[in-house]
């Protein structure tokens, strides 16, 4: 078996969540989150598309965790992250942590914006 370390560059990989909070390259936050190339830091929730659009050209798939449990995003911000050709994909947010770090650990270009679960 062969065993290789993982070097992340400017994105930082999700280390653990609990109720409430999300442990993101060794930083604290409370509430929801959006980590990214672009940093790391407190998101204002599926209200706060601004942030989420500022993503555009920056990264190809935005992965958007709704909390504990799958759930619809707004039409309204599917119609606005699609026309800023941001792809998104939606799946509670443990399954968004997950898939988040894998792909980062292949050197995608991705995204993560959370709700707590």
């Amino acid at each position: 078996m062969r065993l290789n370390e993982i070097t992340y560059t400017d994105a930082k990989p999700v280390e653990g969540y609990g109720p409430g909070f999300f442990r993101i390259g060794g930083e604290v936050i409370q509430g929801a989150v959006l980590t990214g190339p672009t940093g790391t830091g407190p998101w204002g929730g599926l209200d706060a598309s601004e942030a989420l659009l500022d993503l555009a050209g920056v990264v190809d798939v935005l992965f958007l965790g709704t909390g504990a449990e799958i759930a619809h995003i707004p039409a309204s911000l599917r119609v606005q992250l699609d026309g800023a050709g941001i792809g998104v994909e939606v799946m509670s947010s443990p399954s968004a942590a997950r898939t988040y770090n894998v792909l980062l650990s292949e050197g995608r270009r991705v995204a993560l914006a959370m709700l707590p679960v």
